[in-house]
């Protein structure tokens, strides 16, 4: 089997991959913190936005931070671009469909549970998925065990981060639970790279795909272009305190009952 190295560049990528989970999640807690308050047809529109900010920036944009670290002895690698896409689109949606049906949840464990099983098997795949998309001469294979472990800590933290979306609130208890939340993503990040072992072949010609530094100027952009606008958004809009204050008078002054997205009547 082939030496890896999965910190080829010292601290540096696993330390601002790190910080990128914890910015993901804040800015994403941040959001559905403003969905709880506002609910329905509007409320949807700011959990979809959380869930781009925690499955775009938090997850993925960690999971890809974290690869540029990642290094096998005696090969190259290359990136398949369709497959590293599409564990992106994955994290996003898995993150979304999750936010959605915690918020639905309310005070059922079971269903909080069900959300956090199904968004954590989402972003185990989503990882799984893009290290299919590693290209090396060699053959790659995992440790049954450190899979599972990395699977379930996918869920773990999936679970307890469905939580949070539910219950936290205000900037302190919001930063505190980004930095935990990031945690527990670089957790599961590193766990499931360390199921991977390779063994290198002799291979003559070059091996498809596409550098990792070529996808570092648009995962820049993007991710600025990103966290800029969601930042502007909360920015721009009215504050927790506001939305809430405004919530409580339509409702006082319609005799309406607060609903979640779905438009349930809360208990």
């Amino acid at each position: 089997m082939a030496p890896i190295d999965h910190f080829s560049h010292g601290l540096l990528t696993p330390v601002l991959a790190y910080a990128m989970s914890s910015v993901g999640s804040m800015l994403g807690l941040m959001l559905t913190s403003r969905a709880r308050v506002v609910g329905g047809r509007e409320g949807a529109f700011w959990l979809a936005g959380a869930a781009l900010a925690i499955g775009g920036t938090g997850i993925w944009t960690m999971h890809f931070i974290a690869m540029l670290g990642f290094a096998v002895q005696g090969t190259v690698i290359r990136y398949d671009v369709p497959l590293t896409a599409a564990s992106a689109l994955i994290a996003v949606v898995v993150v979304g469909a999750g936010l959605f049906l915690a918020n639905h949840a309310g005070d059922s464990p079971l269903l909080l549970a069900g959300g956090g099983i199904l968004t954590g098997l989402g972003v185990a795949g989503m990882h799984y998925l893009g290290m299919a998309a590693v290209n090396l001469s060699g053959h790659v294979s995992y440790d049954p065990v450190m899979v599972t472990l990395s699977v379930l800590i996918a869920i773990a933290a999936a679970t307890v981060a469905l939580w949070f979306t539910l219950r936290v609130s205000g900037a302190l208890r919001i930063g505190l639970a980004a930095l935990v939340m990031g945690v527990a993503v670089s957790g599961m990040h590193y766990s499931g790279m360390y199921a991977l072992s390779a063994e290198v072949h002799a291979v003559s010609g070059p091996i498809p795909g596409s550098q990792a530094i070529d996808f570092l100027l648009p995962l820049i952009v993007g991710i600025s272009v990103v966290t800029v606008g969601l930042l502007l958004l909360v920015i721009l809009s009215p504050s927790e305190k506001e939305l809430r204050a405004e919530a409580r008078y339509g409702r006082h002054d319609e005799g309406a009952p607060e609903v979640d997205l779905f438009g349930t009547p809360r208990g």
